[in-house]
C-alpha cells in the first residue's frame, strides 16, 4: 500500500471510530479524536450555536472554522460540503439556501455518511442529501454547485491540486467556494507530523500556508481572499505525548506555526481574448 492510500485508511478508521461517538465524547477529546484532558476541548472548532440552522445531534466538534458563515449562500443555490461528516455544515448552508436549494454532502466515510443520513431524516429535509465518495474524484457531475465548502477537510487529501481541481470542475462558472482548513507557517516536530492522531486532528496533515494558496490558484480560481485566520494553540498535555518537556519548551518558544484559515475563490469566466488578460 503507498502512502497515500496509508493515509486515507488511517484517517477513514479514524473517523469511523468518531461517528460512532457521540458530540459530548468528541469534545472532550483532542480535536475530536483521541485521548486528552477535558480541559483542550475544541483547541480547532468555533462555535456553531449561534447560527441559524444549527443541529447539535449533527455536530461531532470536528470542524475548524465556520465557512458557512463566510460562504455568501443565496436563496436557491445548489451547495456541497466536501467532508461532510454528520451533516453539521450542510443543515447550515440548508437554512440559506432555502426549501428551493439543494444541499449535497460527501464524505468517504461510510459511518460518517449513514450518520448525517438518519440526522437529515430527523429534520425530514427532502433538499439534502449524502452520498459516499473520495474528494479526488467526487461522485458529482461537472457544473452542478454554485458554492462549496468544506471545513477542514482538504488537508487531510493526499493529492490536495487534484482535490481543488475536483471542486473547480463541480462548480459552475461564477460559482465559488469557502473552505476552513489547518495550515503551517512554520516546521513542526517530526513526531507530530507521524501521529495518526494528530492526522484525524487536521494537524499532522498540514501543509505550509503559501503551497496551500498556490495550489488554490493553480487549480484554476481567481478572486482569492483569506475570510478570517486564527492560531491554533496545542496545550501541553496534547504536546506531552509525542515530545519531551525540552522539546515542548522549543516548540512553545517558537510563534504560532499552525493557523486555522477560512478561504474564498472564485471559478470566473474563462478568459478568451487580451481585454479580459
Amino acid at each position: 500500500m503507498d502512502k497515500s492510500a496509508e493515509i486515507k485508511e488511517m484517517v477513514k478508521q479514524k473517523y469511523s471510530e468518531i461517528a460512532l461517538q457521540d458530540s459530548n465524547t468528541n469534545a472532550s477529546s483532542c480535536c475530536g479524536s483521541g485521548s486528552c484532558s477535558t480541559e483542550v476541548y475544541n483547541i480547532m472548532s468555533d462555535e456553531y450555536d449561534q447560527l441559524e440552522g444549527y443541529n447539535p445531534d449533527a455536530d461531532l466538534k470536528l470542524g475548524c472554522g465556520l465557512p458557512t458563515a463566510f460562504a455568501k449562500i443565496k436563496k436557491g443555490d445548489t451547495v456541497v460540503d466536501l467532508g461532510s461528516g454528520a451533516g453539521n455544515d450542510c443543515f447550515v448552508a440548508r437554512h440559506e439556501t432555502g426549501e428551493t436549494g439543494k444541499v449535497i454532502g460527501v464524505d468517504f466515510t461510510e459511518a460518517m455518511v449513514e450518520k448525517a443520513r438518519t440526522n437529515a431524516d430527523k429534520l425530514q429535509f427532502n433538499n439534502v442529501e449524502f452520498r459516499l465518495g473520495d474528494i479526488e474524484k467526487i461522485p458529482i457531475a461537472a457544473g452542478v454547485a454554485d458554492v462549496v465548502v468544506s471545513n477542514c477537510v482538504m488537508n487531510l487529501v493526499p493529492d490536495k491540486l487534484k482535490a481543488f481541481s475536483e471542486v473547480y470542475r463541480i462548480l459552475k462558472v461564477g460559482g465559488h467556494f469557502s473552505i476552513s482548513d489547518i495550515v503551517l507557517t512554520g516546521e513542526l516536530p517530526e513526531r507530530i507530523k507521524n501521529a495518526a492522531e494528530m492526522y484525524a486532528g487536521c494537524v499532522a496533515s498540514a501543509i505550509q500556508k503559501e503551497e496551500y494558496l498556490n495550489i488554490i490558484k493553480l487549480a484554476g480560481f481567481k478572486g482569492l481572499t483569506l475570510q478570517k485566520e486564527k492560531p491554533i494553540i496545542i496545550p501541553d498535555d496534547i504536546l506531552k505525548d509525542y515530545l519531551s518537556e525540552e522539546e515542548i519548551k522549543v516548540y512553545n518558544a517558537n510563534k504560532n506555526i499552525i493557523f486555522s484559515i477560512t478561504v474564498y475563490a472564485e471559478k470566473q469566466e474563462a478568459c478568451c481574448g487580451t481585454s479580459c488578460c
